[in-house]
């Protein structure tokens, strides 16, 4: 039997997300580096994160031969470039001044496959690296992790954004994020849902 889609969100028709989408325009411009493992799961909070941040960029590959078009879109950019990465030499978002005006790397997988990226990736180095304080918990019951500091992409970019610009108003955000959970949650069996609804921990990986 076919299934129908949203023109708008591409969401089934059942799981549209339209009614929960309010678009902002950060002055921050997010780039995302997604696994293409990433693309077509169903739980991939980048294709939320699209819809309320439209101007956002997604570049699709793992070698370094598949970003060569956003390594030339970088040098030709005149604004700040951080990536997004928690490391030895990574820096705290929250404790240093940095211009909302800046241009923000993720990278869209899994633990393992974020570090493998990272690896064949060197030129991402070039870039300081940040990270956010801890205390951040995450929303996203339905995607497991082996580490508690794990966060969905689009968490990752909402706090991001939240700390560089404490003004931009980021609840569209969550509040779009949090009806895909929900919609996930609803297509579940019965036996599987309340598994989830009554679970109170958190529990995510960057994607």
């Amino acid at each position: 039997m076919p299934r129908f889609y949203c023109a708008i969100c591409r969401y089934p028709l059942n799981a549209c997300l339209c009614a929960s989408v309010q678009p902002i325009s950060p002055m921050t411009q997010l780039v995302v580096l997604q696994h293409p493992s990433e693309v077509e799961h169903k739980k991939n909070s980048v294709r939320v994160l699209s819809l309320v941040v439209a101007e956002t960029q997604v570049y699709v590959g793992e070698s370094e031969a598949d970003f060569n078009g956003l390594r030339e879109h970088l040098t030709a950019c005149n604004k700040p470039i951080y990536l997004v990465y928690p490391s030895e030499q990574s820096v705290s978002v929250e404790q240093q001044p940095i211009n909302p005006d800046c241009v923000l790397l993720l990278l869209d997988g899994t633990w393992r496959k974020a570090f493998k990226m990272l690896q064949l990736n060197p030129w991402l180095t070039q870039y300081p690296a940040v990270h956010l304080a801890e205390g951040y918990e995450s929303r996203y019951r339905i995607r497991k992790s082996s580490r508690s500091d794990s966060l969905s992409t689009l968490e990752a970019c909402a706090y991001m954004l939240s700390a560089l610009d404490p003004r931009l108003d980021v609840q569209p955000l969550m509040t779009a994020f949090d009806a895909m959970v929900e919609l996930r949650i609803k297509a579940m069996p019965s036996t599987v849902q309340a598994r989830y609804q009554n679970s109170n921990k958190p529990n995510c990986e960057t994607k």
